[in-house]
């Protein structure tokens, strides 16, 4: 089994940038999720209220982050060190709030122009906790940025052909690995494989990690992350072969025991 392709989002909710190799830290890849738009309430704003962020690109660089859109000048963004502190929630129902920094007016009315709405971006200078302990089966304390829950998603591509040949069936149209929005794409086990995979250890390369569990899916993974076109599929399929525990599973969670750097070719390994 083999790391295939990597993948970061550096707003979350964000087009996904593409890697070689990437840098493993405790809450996850460098550069993951750092940023995050929020609401007047200081909510998070992702794909699943707007589909326009499929249009931002962002790009980390050596001190902050450069916003991309079509039709927009772009704009290189300071990491905000000694900015505004304001709490922040990745989703409203979040019974913890997040320490985070404000951006600036600059950078908030380039992402309210792009989005149609008022928003601010914020900078997550530290990675906390922002899910009550004992609130999941495999607590991260503070290993995670703004990522829902976890500080990395490992897909299995024979799982998504798999997919595919239920929505062939289905006389629907195949979907792309994109998705589903992951971090690792591993190729070289069988589908649906990593569902045997929680609670154990999995080594990357030269680094260990540990499978949280499986991923629950949203309607995120209905919307073109080319497009922002939205449809019924692959969660209506889903429904109907991978609802399990009264959830939609697709992919794995994962926390990071070592830091250190990976690359797409190198091997992974199922620990007993």
């Amino acid at each position: 089994m083999r790391l295939s392709s990597i993948h970061t989002y550096p707003v979350k909710g964000c087009h996904r940038v593409d890697h070689d190799g990437a840098l493993v830290q405790a809450w996850g890849l460098a550069g993951d999720r750092r940023w995050m738009v929020v609401d007047a309430d200081g909510v998070g704003v992702t794909q699943r209220e707007t589909t326009r962020l499929v249009d931002l690109r962002a790009g980390v660089r050596p001190g902050g982050l450069t916003l991309r859109a079509d039709g927009r000048p772009d704009l290189d963004v300071p990491e905000p060190a000694g900015g505004e502190q304001v709490l922040v929630r990745t989703f409203r129902g979040r019974e913890l709030s997040v320490a985070a920094v404000a951006a600036g007016p600059v950078a908030d009315a380039w992402l309210g122009a792009l989005l149609g709405r008022q928003v601010r971006l914020v900078w997550l200078a530290r990675p906390t906790r922002h899910l009550a302990a004992g609130s999941r089966e495999y607590d991260t304390g503070d290993q995670v940025s703004f990522a829902d829950a976890y500080p990395l998603l490992l897909t299995n591509t024979a799982s998504l052909d798999a997919l595919n040949g239920w929505l062939a069936e289905a006389g629907e149209e195949p979907v792309p690995m994109t998705r589903f929005r992951p971090n690792l794409v591993v190729d070289g086990a069988p589908a649906w494989a990593e569902d045997g995979w929680a609670g154990r250890s999995l080594r990357v390369g030269g680094l260990l990690m540990r499978a949280a569990g499986p991923c629950d899916r949203c309607v995120v993974t209905t919307t073109d992350q080319e497009t922002g076109v939205r449809a019924k599929e692959p969660l209506r399929t889903l429904a109907r072969h991978r609802r399990i525990d009264r959830k939609l599973l697709f992919g794995l969670h994962l926390v990071p025991v070592d830091s250190g750097p990976l690359a797409v070719g190198d091997r992974v390994v199922v620990e007993p």
